[in-house]
């Protein structure tokens, strides 16, 4: 772009102009100002002299104001990992300098911040540990492959810098050395004015020189060529025709800078006024007095405007330091406060942790802060966040003996699962079986850094031993089906036995049905009803027998305790434990009822002998009595069906 307005503003025979001088550096040395500097705003003539002083050195600083610097602090370590690459594959070198400078304080500090909270956590796990920290992130390894790149490139810049610098310089004080001897009466002054051109033309070609070297040697240069021009009057035609042309030049630069001062974008107007000064100061020759002064103040003022609105801007970026501060101490502030609030939960610290995973993204969202603070401020965040990770840290480390409790009782269950995996004793294997799963989920958690690998031999001992049930029972089932198809087809032949009369043939017969029927084994869960139909069948061949009522039951009782033996059904059995012994309460406290109810009419004075009513009530008691007996028998025989 600085070209092309370069090459608007050259007359096409001008016989003095010349394109702009190329090279840009950066530094703090402040060049001397042109004549016409003598009376205008210092500060704004000051501030563009010295950028191009800075921009003497180094021509590869000429297009940094192409690549915008970003808010570095606000990028996570993998963004700022990924600016970093970019930038590195620019031939650029000098003109990233700021950039890498930016993202590598930035980088930097968030990667120890980092490794500062690792190691806190290292040390709130292991308390007692006597290894040291080490903690590798792949992430730093990427940065500093890139930031090695980035720093040979600069080097070797440099060299080649440095050699070309020397050269230039030298070059340039010889052709300020034949300005010196330019003038020489016998020559003719085209040739001169020709001779005079080339040299302008090799300065222009001549390269960067050392920053330290720029003002001395362009004010020497500027000097000859005032000089030389002072002596044209031996041609004074050639000399006004240039002076003309030098005015139209500056003139376009002056309605260049007139536009220039109403551009939104005052960083980028700014850049261009310092290519229009050293155009103005080393492109272009002098113009005559009378118009000197008077061009030269209305560039100057144009300038000071451009220059007073990137003081504006500079202002409100402090500003907007100054705003983000004050929000950077808001945020310290609640994370300072967050590490007093006492909780006494995992779920509860992770709402915590949380909140401050927000200010910590919100703090590093926030913007620039004014340099002297900056320091300040982060120490003061790190303080913050530090604080409130060693009061997490406490928290967990108080957990962290509870969890090695639970790792030691945790371990005993996988030892007992282990242990039980392979037993083929399933009926006693396998409540114990489901009661160490219960216990299992009882337990606390354990170290995060075991607890896959003990779920995972936990789960293998239980999977491998409830296989081994499951293909137990699919074998076992097949025998049951078995078992149903052979006790159906003898069910219906049990329909059609007769009684023949004979008391004690037909009580042996039914008692030989019994066995075999017991014979056959169990059947399928889902089938058993075929059981109830049986014990039907007997009910009817028992109340066809002359049986006492105490015989029969009793009977019954024994065929439906062979039942539950059989099947092994220990809850059934449970609760016919629990049945019976209610009933036995219930029946003694009728007896005990009916004893105190004839007490009452045996007491009376006037009973000669027993009336009709005491004696049903002590029939009563009687019945109540063989039931009695009766129950207790039955609770007997379950009693000793559980102990065998």
């Amino acid at each position: 772009m600085l070209e092309e307005q370069h090459d608007n503003l050259q007359d096409a025979d001008g016989n003095l102009s010349s394109n702009a001088d190329q090279s840009l550096q950066t530094t703090n040395d402040v060049p001397e100002l042109a004549p016409e500097a003598e009376n205008v705003n210092q500060d704004a003539l000051n501030a563009i002299d010295q950028s191009n002083a800075e921009e003497s050195e180094d021509i590869s600083l000429r297009d940094r104001h192409e690549i915008p610097l970003v808010d570095y602090d606000t990028l996570s370590m993998e963004a700022l990992v990924e600016e970093l690459q970019k930038l590195v594959a620019t031939d650029k070198v000098m003109s990233i300098k700021e950039h890498i400078d930016e993202i590598k304080k930035s980088f930097l500090a968030k990667y120890y911040h980092f490794i500062e909270e690792k190691k806190e956590e290292f040390h709130a796990e292991n308390p007692d540990t006597t290894e040291d920290f080490h903690y590798q992130l792949p992430l730093k390894s990427t940065f500093d492959h890139y930031y090695t790149e980035y720093r040979n490139k600069k080097n070797s810049h440099f060299k080649s810098l440095e050699s070309n610098l020397k050269s230039n310089l030298e070059n340039r004080l010889a052709i300020v050395e034949e300005l010196k001897e330019l003038i020489n009466p016998q020559e003719n002054i085209k040739d001169t004015l020709k001779h005079f051109n080339e040299l302008r033309e090799r300065w222009k070609n001549a390269g960067p020189i050392p920053k330290d070297k720029y003002n001395h040697v362009w004010n020497n240069y500027h000097f000859h060529v005032e000089n030389f021009y002072d002596i044209l009057h031996l041609d004074r035609e050639a000399r006004d025709v240039d002076f003309k042309h030098n005015l139209e030049l500056k003139n376009k630069i002056i309605e260049r800078v007139a536009v220039l001062a109403e551009e939104a974008d005052i960083n980028k107007a700014f850049r261009e006024l310092q290519d229009l000064h050293r155009i103005w100061k080393e492109d272009i020759g002098p113009v005559s007095r009378e118009h000197r002064d008077a061009i030269w103040n209305q560039f100057s003022d144009y300038t000071k405007q451009i220059h007073d609105k990137r003081e504006q801007l500079f202002e409100k970026q402090r500003g907007n330091e100054v705003e983000n501060l004050s929000n950077k101490k808001l945020i310290i502030a609640e994370i300072e406060a967050l590490g007093t609030v006492q909780v006494n939960s995992h779920s509860q610290w992770l709402v915590q942790i949380g909140k401050v995973e927000a200010l910590r993204t919100a703090f590093f969202n926030a913007g620039k802060v004014p340099a002297d603070v900056n320091e300040e401020t982060w120490d003061a965040f790190k303080t913050a966040v530090r604080n409130f990770n060693a009061f997490k840290n406490s928290f967990y480390k108080d957990i962290k003996k509870d969890q090695n409790d639970n790792l030691a009782k945790k371990n005993a269950l996988v030892a007992k699962a282990v242990a039980l995996q392979d037993s083929t004793d399933f009926a006693a294997t396998t409540p114990i079986m489901k009661k160490i799963q219960e216990e299992w989920k009882l337990v606390g958690h354990v170290p995060r850094k075991y607890s896959d690998k003990i779920w995972k031999e936990f789960k293998a001992a239980c999977n491998h031993y409830f296989d081994k049930l499951k293909e137990f029972k699919n074998e076992e089932n097949a025998e049951e089906i078995e078992n149903f198809d052979k006790k159906k087809a003898y069910l219906d032949s049990l329909r059609e036995f007769q009684l023949v009369g004979d008391h004690k043939v037909d009580l042996d017969a039914i008692k030989a049905h019994i066995e075999t029927w017991k014979s056959f084994g169990r059947v399928p869960q889902q089938r058993r009803h075929i059981e109830g139909k049986f014990n039907k069948i007997l009910d009817a061949l028992f109340d066809k027998l002359s049986l006492s009522k105490k015989e029969g039951d009793m009977m019954r009782f024994a065929n439906r305790l062979d039942n539950l033996s059989e099947n092994n059904d220990t809850r059934k059995i449970e609760n016919e434990k629990i049945f019976i012994i209610r009933k036995i309460d219930e029946v003694q406290n009728e007896i005990f009822q009916l004893e105190n109810n004839i007490q009452f009419f045996t007491n009376t004075k006037n009973a000669k002998k027993e009336n009709s009513i005491v004696l049903e009530v002590r029939k009563n008691i009687a019945i109540h009595k063989e039931t009695l007996d009766t129950w207790k028998e039955k609770l007997e025989q379950l009693r000793n069906l559980t102990q065998e």
